[in-house]
């Protein structure tokens, strides 16, 4: 895969996620204060792993060519640490 597409491929998972940490908001509004609580402190660490993708993201998307597929891996590490992170949390609130 060139740089181009695992960009557009990382966007997109980048959009997706923050869908999903819309609708946990949103499930928080509707919860008791003890839950809410929970909810915010989950989507705190939620942030803060999308924080660190984004940023790795970034890293890819300007670097030098020769340096993109060093980066590459890191930024493909930070997505699945956020991905498990989403579930992890969606999984708690079901």
């Amino acid at each position: 895969m060139d740089r181009k597409a695992f960009v557009e491929k990382l966007n997109a998972q980048m959009k997706e996620l923050n869908a999903e940490i819309d609708k946990l908001e949103a499930k928080a509004q509707q919860s008791s204060a003890e839950m809410k609580e929970k909810y915010r402190d989950e989507i705190s660490h939620l942030k803060q792993k999308k924080t660190e993708a984004n940023q790795k993201l970034e890293e890819v998307k300007h670097a030098s060519e020769e340096a993109w597929e060093e980066l590459r891996q890191g930024a493909e590490e930070a997505f699945t640490s956020m991905k498990k992170a989403f579930q992890s949390a969606w999984n708690k609130f079901k």
